[in-house]
């Protein structure tokens, strides 16, 4: 099973060697981050600053920063116990589509441990104190202040709850969170963020906006917020199917919203129509500032947590980084479901060089030509994946997961007047390549073998592959130690 809470997935980690406790006294305005970011590159262990300059909040970073860690939390051996579990859940309809891979979602419902659970306040750990008023003063967090050019101090964690103003339905999503002042927050949403849908529809409506954010969550809360799933399936429900039990969801004391009753922090507030400020820049998971920007201002009312609250944080920037076991384990979660909507793939792979949205490398068991034209537009047309900038698309027989393979083959297998498809498509709100936001050019590259239907019509077809001779291949591994190597 997943840990209920954080603080009980520090502890184990205390217990077993991988939760370093940092007594010195540590400043969030750069020192932090230069400190988590070597340990993240290191692939060395959660931290937990117990001494933050301006805080007496302990702050516990680095805590998803190793896949065995992650899968740990969420109580898997790895990223494919769920993928299987997943997988065996769209057999034997396989339905098509999004309609497919929303039914899909929905047959989780009515397993009994999936559906968030509700609990009263008095028996929700987040509510053990309660702030409102002149009380509430965010200076008290340890906001980090990461890069040099960095507009301000944020905080890198926090999971937003809004809901959709027209039929209820709730999002959970993870966004920066720039502290402006003691009550303060700038909401980072960008253009393709179902919360900023929400906040658009109350805008013109002329109504506010309920927005609750929660710190320290149980790990599979944490883990669910940065999956992206489509807009009307609930992140609790997937929350739930990965942990393996119901999560316990308490009523906000000011919103009309639910937050996890085993969060160590959660600021409660309302947004208000057109109130913006300047947010940014930042040095973001792309590894580049992104430029200041308007974006929507939070007042916090409420500030609810619990006795000795710890607060989570994260370090982002250029890979690697404690984003990497996170877009892998989604990498892997959500193979079946692109499956489902792409039947035609085998297997793929994100790397976290592109910030696991910029390059797809996915192969396909070829049957036709320009089979690997279709995919690449398939791919384009599958929800967030329409961000992709760029598609290799190589044989069955190619492991994408080895990038030196997948190199061989893109290096050598392309006529690039007949191989490479260029388009034009929705990119990253954070893409600074593009020459305008939004939008730009995106390229797929047919690394696969070519078919005489295809135009390959040179002597003697496409070559074989050199590779060892089979019978001599046994005969060195059965006289390996012979050779004395």
């Amino acid at each position: 099973m997943a840990y209920d809470d954080l603080r009980s997935f520090l502890r184990a980690l205390d217990r077993e060697g991988d939760l370093k406790r940092i007594k010195a006294e540590v400043d969030p305005h750069l020192e932090i981050g230069e400190i988590v970011d070597r340990v993240q590159k290191a692939k060395g262990p959660a931290l937990l600053f117990e001494n933050v300059k301006g805080s007496s909040m302990p702050l516990a970073m680095n805590v998803f920063g190793t896949e065995q860690r992650l899968a740990k939390a969420l109580g898997l051996k790895g990223p494919d116990d769920i993928a299987d579990k997943i997988a065996g859940l769209l057999k034997p309809e396989l339905p098509q589509g999004f309609t497919g891979f929303r039914d899909a979602f929905g047959k989780l419902a009515s397993m009994a441990h999936v559906p968030p659970k509700h609990v009263k306040s008095t028996d929700a750990p987040v509510h053990e104190v309660v702030l409102t008023g002149e009380d509430v003063n965010l200076d008290e967090l340890p906001a980090l202040f990461t890069w040099p050019l960095d507009g301000g101090s944020f905080f890198n964690l926090g999971l937003t709850h809004t809901k959709d103003p027209d039929t209820g339905v709730r999002n959970l999503g993870l966004y920066r969170l720039q502290r402006h002042d003691r009550r303060t927050i700038g909401m980072h949403w960008q253009i393709h963020k179902d919360s900023r849908n929400h906040y658009a529809v109350a805008a013109k409506r002329g109504e506010r906006l309920p927005v609750a954010i929660a710190f320290g969550c149980p790990p599979a809360v944490t883990y669910a917020a940065t999956a992206p799933l489509p807009g009307d399936i609930d992140e609790y429900l997937f929350a739930g199917f990965v942990a393996g039990e119901r999560v316990k969801m308490v009523d906000c004391k000011t919103v009309p919203l639910q937050v996890p009753a085993d969060a160590e922090v959660v600021l409660e507030g309302w947004l208000e129509p057109g109130e913006m400020l300047p947010e940014g820049p930042f040095g973001d998971h792309t590894g580049f500032y992104t430029p200041q920007e308007p974006f929507p201002a939070l007042k916090i009312d409420c500030v609810t947590m619990r006795r000795r609250p710890i607060l989570q944080s994260i370090v982002v920037g250029r890979p690697p980084t404690e984003d990497g076991p996170l877009g892998k384990f989604t990498e892997r979660f959500f193979l079946p479901l692109l499956k489902v909507i792409i039947p035609d793939i085998v297997d793929y792979d994100l790397p976290e060089a592109g910030g696991f949205h910029n390059c797809v490398i996915v192969s396909i068991d070829k049957k036709y030509p320009k089979h690997a034209q279709k995919t690449m537009h398939a791919i384009w047309g599958a929800h967030m994946m329409s961000l992709t900038k760029l598609i290799i698309v190589v044989d069955s027989d190619c492991d994408v997961h080895d990038y030196q393979e997948v190199a061989w083959r893109a290096f050598g297998n392309v006529d690039y007047s007949r191989d490479l498809t260029v388009v034009e498509g929705p990119v990253d709100h954070l893409d600074h390549a593009s020459y305008q936001q939004f939008w730009g050019g995106k390229a797929g590259i047919d690394a696969t073998r070519k078919l005489p239907e295809e135009g390959y019509t040179r002597d003697g077809g496409w070559p074989e592959m050199v590779s060892s001779d089979p019978a001599t291949a046994a005969l060195v591994d059965r006289r390996w130690k012979e050779y004395g190597l």
